[in-house]
């Protein structure tokens, strides 16, 4: 499972990072544009909704969750500043995909029993992409959250973000969680496409 996290660039339109990351295989975006205004959001987004309705992609979209609603896409990923979950989820309905970012144990467990589909726990290591960092994980981090919250009897997907790049997909997966966040790695990427390929290959070979 890769989620591609669309980021200002200077080579290239958010619509073609996204583009890119389809064609490399990735079938789930998550728009992030955090300094813009929910108008650009909105009109991004309907740029991205042809390309990912075409290709059966997911579309998510960071904490605008008004306009998740109006446009209909797939889902929000909801920041801890952000709205609470739950209130999205009353607003969204039950089909809608909300994911929220942790970065220990306890902001995952504290979900239990909440309809919350996935967590972005991190950041694995620095990362220019988010600003106010928390403290970087490492792979040490990962296994013993995860192993905190397995052990708790909570089965929710743990999606790792931060600084990832292709190298780390295997020692990553191996911490227990289900999925990877990729941004930098693949925007900044000689061959975007066949670098987001390079990704959903070892995915697919780590869980046959």
């Amino acid at each position: 499972m890769l989620q591609f996290i669309t980021n200002k660039s200077d080579r290239y339109s958010i619509a073609e990072e996204v583009q890119m990351a389809i064609e490399g295989g990735c079938r789930w975006i998550q728009l992030r544009m955090k300094d813009a205004t929910d108008e650009e959001v909105r009109e991004v987004a309907m740029e991205l909704i042809p390309m990912c309705r075409e290709t059966d992609t997911f579309l998510i979209i960071d904490d605008r969750v008004s306009v998740v609603n109006d446009l209909k896409v797939s889902g929000v990923h909801l920041g801890k500043e952000d709205m609470d979950p739950i209130e999205a989820r009353e607003l969204l309905g039950p089909h809608a995909i909300i994911g929220v970012t942790a970065n220990t144990a306890a902001d995952i467990l504290k979900y239990k029993g909440k309809d919350v589909d996935y967590v972005g726990l991190g950041p694995f290591r620095f990362t220019t992409t988010k600003k106010n960092l928390a403290p970087e994980l490492g792979l040490e981090g990962y296994r013993t959250i995860v192993k905190e919250v397995r052990d708790s009897g909570m089965e929710i997907p743990i999606v790792a973000i931060g600084g990832i790049t292709a190298d780390d997909i295997e020692p990553l997966m191996s911490t227990g969680v289900n999925g990877i966040a990729v941004s930098g790695a693949i925007i900044n990427a000689d061959d975007p496409m066949l670098y987001t390929s390079s990704i959903m290959e070892k995915l697919l070979h780590i869980n046959q």
